[in-house]
C-alpha cells in the first residue's frame, strides 16, 4: 500500500522542519502525551519513513498538526526526528508555527498568539507578522530544571568530563570547557560527533532522569557542547548533537531551554535575563528567563526562546511498502 504525505519543508536558523500537513495517522490517547506513546506504538514507521534516509538524512526533524485535547489550546503538535518522537522541541515549534500561519493550517483565537500541546505540556506563543509573512515566533516553554550535577564520566578519545543533566522538554547533557575540551573549533564537527555518541552513553550509564510529573519523558537524548560566543552580541556558543550523526544547525530551542535553566541554577542567570545563544554555523535565538517555578518538588525555572523560520517549499512525498527502504534506513 502506498501512504502519500504532502510537506512544508523548510528550517529554523538553518536546522530542517518538515511540516507533515497531509497524511498524520489517527491517534488515540486523551493528551499529546498519550498521543506521542500511540504513535511510537503504531506508527513509528512514519517518523522513520520520513526522516531517515532516501527521503531524509540524518538531521531530518518535524512534525505534525493535530487538534488539541485541550480547551485552553489552540492546535497540538507531535514532533518527529532522526532521535525519536520528542517530548518537545524548540525549533521544531518554530518552523511548524511558522509554516502553519503562512498557509493557513492554524487559526489562531488571538491574533499574535497561540496555546499549543505538546507531548511535555502546554507552551505560549507570541509571533510577529509583516504582511502574510510570520517574521518571528516567541515560544514561552514548559519549565525547565537542572537533573543531575557534576556527573564524571571517562570517555575514550576525550578523558575525563564532569557534565550537568538539564531538562529543557528534552533531557541534555551539558559539557562546558574544561581539560581536553577547550572549545567547538578545536574539536570541529566531525570530531564532535565521534565522541558524542561515546560521551552520551557513558552518562546514560551513570543517571536516568525521569520527569517529575510524567514517567514517559526520561533519559539523556541530547549533548549540548557549550562555548563562549564566536561574534558581538552573542552570550553564548553550543553544539547541539542528537540522533547518531547530527549537529544541530539552530542554536536548539529546547537545548537553549535546558542551557538557561542549566545557568540559572548555577547562579550565572536570574529572572529577566536575556540571553542570546549562537549556533554552530552562527544562527541565533534569544533566550530569556521568564519566571522561577517548581516542577514536581525540583526548582525549576521558565524559558522562553524567540527565533524565526523560513518555508523553502512544497514536497508531496510517497512510503511505498513495494519499496525496499519503504520505513527508511540509516548508515552507520
Amino acid at each position: 500500500m502506498r501512504h502519500t504525505f504532502f510537506c512544508i519543508d523548510g528550517h529554523t536558523a538553518g536546522n530542517p522542519v518538515r511540516l507533515v500537513a497531509g497524511g498524520a495517522p489517527l491517534l488515540k490517547g486523551g493528551s499529546m502525551s498519550e498521543r506521542r506513546q500511540d504513535f511510537l506504538n503504531r506508527f513509528d514507521w512514519i517518523r522513520t519513513g520520513l526522516c531517515f534516509e532516501p527521503r531524509g538524512h540524518d538531521m531530518m526533524s518535524g512534525g505534525f498538526l493535530y487538534p488539541p485535547t485541550r480547551e485552553d489550546a489552540d492546535i497540538g503538535i507531535l514532533f518527529i526526528e532522526t532521535s525519536g518522537c520528542l517530548p518537545m522541541c524548540g525549533h521544531g515549534t518554530i518552523g511548524i508555527v511558522t509554516f502553519g500561519l503562512e498557509h493557513g493550517l492554524i487559526q489562531p483565537a488571538v491574533a499574535g498568539r497561540l496555546r499549543v500541546e505538546v507531548p511535555a505540556g502546554v507552551i505560549d506563543i507570541a509571533y510577529e507578522t509583516a504582511g502574510d509573512r510570520v517574521t518571528s515566533v516567541k515560544i514561552t516553554n514548559v519549565p525547565s530544571y537542572v537533573a543531575a550535577r557534576d556527573v564524571t564520566v571517562e570517555v575514550d578519545g576525550i578523558g575525563t568530563l564532569t557534565i550537568d543533566v538539564a531538562y529543557g522538554g528534552n533531557y541534555y547533557a551539558i559539557v562546558e570547557p574544561q581539560g581536553n575540551y577547550t572549545g567547538l573549533d578545536d574539536l570541529g564537527a566531525a570530531r564532535l560527533i565521534e565522541l558524542s555518541g561515546r560521551v552520551r552513553e557513558a552518562v546514560r550509564a551513570k543517571v536516568e532522569p525521569v520527569h517529575p510529573l510524567d514517567p514517559t519523558i526520561r533519559g539523556v537524548s541530547h549533548m549540548l557542547w557549550a562555548d563562549k560566543p564566536k561574534s558581538d552580541g552573542a552570550d553564548g556558543r553550543n553544539a547541539v548533537f542528537y540522533g547518531d550523526k547530527a549537529i544541530d544547525r539552530s542554536p536548539c530551542g529546547t537545548g537553549t531551554s535546558a542551557r538557561l535553566a542549566h545557568l540559572a541554577d548555577r547562579g550565572r542567570l536570574k529572572v529577566g535575563d536575556r540571553f542570546v545563544h549562537e549556533s554552530y554555523i552562527g544562527s541565533r535565538f534569544i533566550g530569556r528567563v521568564e519566571a522561577a517555578t517548581i516542577l514536581g518538588d525540583r526548582p525549576a525555572i521558565i524559558p522562553s526562546i524567540e527565533g524565526s523560520a523560513i518555508a523553502t517549499g512544497f514536497n508531496t512525498i510517497w512510503i511505498d511498502r513495494d519499496d525496499r527502504f519503504w520505513n527508511g534506513f540509516q548508515v552507520k
